[in-house]
């Protein structure tokens, strides 16, 4: 993807005065009192919203939240308001809609340095289907875009693609631009040795990030319930195990694609099995060659995190997605927390270390190690597109530096 123009590249004299439609990602959790149980996507949009209002813009800020039918006042933006207001220092307004009369009320009143929230844009089915005439509505609103929603940049809708068609320039907000330089610079243009770790449970939903990654990493190392499709595909026994049963010949075909390319494949050699799927389980490690009937591996085992860990040890660049084993359970997180603290180490020593989104941020979270990795990508389902090689419709949108 070219490179694209950032709001990093607009002074005074572009901003000052003008009004800047920003689609942000504020999609946070919320609990049964509104509470906001995680502000991790607000405190990550913050800056070009800061850098915007101390150029004088007008900003209206534009998001989704969860995925209503309709309006559905639970997933009202307006619980958002005061922990917003709070990170940047400024009181955020809130509209009661995204588009309409008295949204372009709100607009004509916001000061320079002021910020209105729009309500969400997804009460409108019109935006997952990229309506242009509800772009258009959407676009009136302001002289120019800024998409910093990196968690929905895979997606076309209205607010992350449609109005970049008329409004000028369409520029990428800081947390896109460094997704952008991470996801796509450490694929495109690594230091190496490149090693990918790739966990999860499923082949399935990880086939398209393995083979783009195969034609890039001089390591890769799979962990998670995928690998009891590869241990069956090559004639161990698995016991209760999750196996994707229709994925046998391609796990056969990735290990010789492997080959062919010299990448070092790493599979882990032992598993911690349990006789059960549930945070009480009787655990016992086993060899990945023979795990027995009745039980199933729910982790990678000691002689294996310590074989990758020696794999890691020889790296340059490293990206993570995927959990190795069950780690909500703490009984089968050894595999992760250890994998979470080499990683953070390795960082320390220079190595670039970039956790490519899904659960392996909320592992490498809950282990207290967010703040140690070069970088931690934002988007779940746009990080893997990425890894995949794919486009994505939002940052294609933008205009071009």
């Amino acid at each position: 993807m070219a490179t694209k123009k950032s709001v990093g590249s607009l002074k005074e004299a572009d901003l000052k005065g003008k009004r800047v439609f920003v689609r942000v990602d504020l999609n946070v959790p919320l609990d049964d009192n509104f509470n906001i149980t995680d502000d991790t996507r607000i405190r990550a949009a913050v800056p070009t919203i800061k850098y915007l209002i101390g150029h004088g813009a007008k900003v209206i800020l534009s998001s989704h939240l969860g995925r209503p039918k309709g309006v559905t006042p639970k997933y009202s933006l307006k619980p958002l308001v005061g922990r917003l207001s709070e990170l940047l220092g400024v009181e955020v307004k809130m509209a009661d809609d995204c588009i309409g009369e008295q949204v372009e009320k709100l607009v004509a009143t916001l000061p320079e340095g002021g910020v209105l929230l729009l309500e969400n844009v997804r009460f409108y089915k019109e935006e997952e289907k990229n309506d242009p005439e509800f772009a258009k509505k959407l676009a009136s609103l302001a002289d120019l875009y800024v998409n910093d929603a990196f968690g929905t940049a895979h997606r076309a809708h209205a607010s992350t693609e449609g109005v970049a068609k008329y409004l000028k320039p369409a520029v990428a907000g800081f947390l896109m631009q460094k997704e952008l330089d991470y996801l796509v610079g450490a694929v495109a243009n690594p230091k190496k040795p490149f090693a990918a770790i790739v966990g999860g449970s499923k082949v399935s939903t990880k086939i398209g990030v393995i083979e783009s990654l195969l034609a890039k990493v001089d390591i890769l190392l799979l962990g998670g319930g995928m690998i009891f499709t590869f241990y069956k595909a090559q004639g161990h026994s698995v016991g209760s195990s999750l196996v994707e049963e229709d994925k046998l010949d391609l796990a056969l075909s990735l290990i010789e694609k492997a080959k062919a390319k010299g990448v070092s494949l790493l599979l882990p050699t032992d598993v911690v099995a349990a006789d059960k799927f549930a945070a009480d389980a009787n655990s016992k490690v086993v060899p990945a060659s023979g795990i027995p009937d009745g039980w199933m591996g729910l982790d990678i085992g000691p002689v294996s995190i310590k074989s990758f860990s020696e794999a890691l040890d020889t790296t340059k660049t490293i990206i993570w997605n995927g959990p190795m084993g069950v780690f909500e359970f703490d009984k089968f997180a050894a595999g992760t927390d250890t994998i979470a603290k080499k990683l953070a180490e390795l960082s320390g020593n220079g190595v670039t270390t970039i956790i490519g989104g899904g659960d392996s941020v909320a592992a490498v979270e809950k282990a207290g190690l967010a703040d140690k990795m070069s970088h931690i990508s934002t988007g779940g389902g746009a990080s893997l597109e990425l890894l995949e090689g794919k486009s994505l419709p939002g940052v294609l949108a933008l205009d071009n530096a």
